[in-house]
């Protein structure tokens, strides 16, 4: 299947706990920042999410979106787009209203050459975010960039240890997190931080990365040894049964699968296409890691298993199927992006 509306129709098909969420959920759900990579599904999950529970509400998804197809996809299934730069503080105040806000607006390609940019998006627009909506309720996407590289041989950070960003976009990224704890403690707001690492699809993601180099022939570092993968339609749907667990301060939340090693990516894709993978360097003792301990044990295991997506994006590959042209950059180890 190459089918860009059916794989968007896939990556947004509601599992029974998101509708059963849902039903829960009282009120409309605005989503700042949804023209990205996951914010189309996310908007999508939700409308369809909502209908199945027989849970009407209006979906409000709010960027610039530069991208046209993005926009189109969302309002097909039947969510309200709004166009708007959000650090414009008439075109923030002019929002509408919700109880459930979905935090996505962020910054991390580009950040070098525009570091400015970055703070502004990822540390002062939450400040003006959340004074705006200081009475809703918040799911934040964040990312396990926050945390310092971990032994490889480990399973990563949990939740209680310490953070320790590497480079701007990081630094930035756990600064969002600081003013959405400010804010609970200043107004009360109520938020779970999604620390998310890494969600992949078909057309984007760490995986996709792996199988276009061994594809092309192209050599693959080995520096970043290990990575953790979660499909996208099981990241967004955790952010929405997450709007269930916000709270003051907020609930933090690794939200990832396990770690897997790179190179056993590689090969497992060069077997598929009878190709043998070709490296670069060797693993180094640490890696960028994340521990999905309480994820499980608060949402239960991620559905889609490491085996499934290779399966799906060899499968996307051999048909054709286009990529976002948006490498994720994740073996990248000095913050630089």
């Amino acid at each position: 299947m190459t089918d860009e509306t059916a794989l968007e129709r896939e990556l947004s098909d509601p599992t029974p706990e998101v509708i059963d969420a849902m039903r829960g959920i009282q009120g409309d759900i605005l989503i700042l920042g949804a023209g990205g990579k996951m914010g189309p599904t996310l908007a999508q999950l939700a409308v369809r999410a909502g209908a199945a529970a027989q849970s009407p509400r209006q979906v409000i998804a709010v960027a610039r979106f530069g991208n046209p197809r993005a926009r189109a996809a969302i309002e097909a299934a039947g969510a309200r787009c709004i166009s708007a730069d959000l650090l414009d503080l008439d075109r923030l105040a002019d929002l509408p209203d919700a109880p459930n806000v979905i935090f996505m607006a962020g910054q991390k390609f580009g950040t070098t050459g525009d570091s400015a940019g970055t703070w502004a998006t990822n540390a002062l627009l939450p400040g003006l975010v959340t004074h705006r909506y200081r009475t809703a309720r918040f799911v934040v996407f964040s990312t396990g960039n926050v945390y310092p590289f971990w032994p490889s041989t480990s399973e990563g950070p949990t939740e209680q240890d310490p953070v320790g960003p590497i480079g701007e976009y990081a630094q930035s990224a756990l600064a969002r997190e600081r003013i959405f704890e400010y804010a609970g403690e200043r107004y009360g707001t109520r938020s779970a931080i999604l620390r998310v690492n890494y969600a992949i699809e078909p057309r984007y993601g760490v995986l996709r990365d792996i199988a276009d180099r061994v594809r092309q022939r192209e050599p693959i570092d080995l520096a970043m040894g290990r990575v953790n993968l979660i499909w996208q339609r099981d990241a967004n749907a955790i952010a929405l049964r997450a709007l269930e667990h916000a709270a003051a301060p907020p609930f933090v939340l690794n939200v990832t699968g396990p770690a897997v090693s790179v190179r056993s990516l590689a090969e497992h894709f060069g077997a598929r296409w009878n190709i043998a993978p070709l490296f670069r360097g060797t693993e180094e003792p640490s890696a960028l890691l994340s521990n999905a301990t309480l994820m499980e044990r608060v949402f239960g295991p991620a559905p889609v298993n490491v085996e499934t997506m290779i399966d799906r994006i060899v499968d996307w590959v051999d048909g054709g199927g286009r990529s976002l042209g948006k490498p994720t950059r994740y073996e990248e180890r000095r913050g630089a992006f």
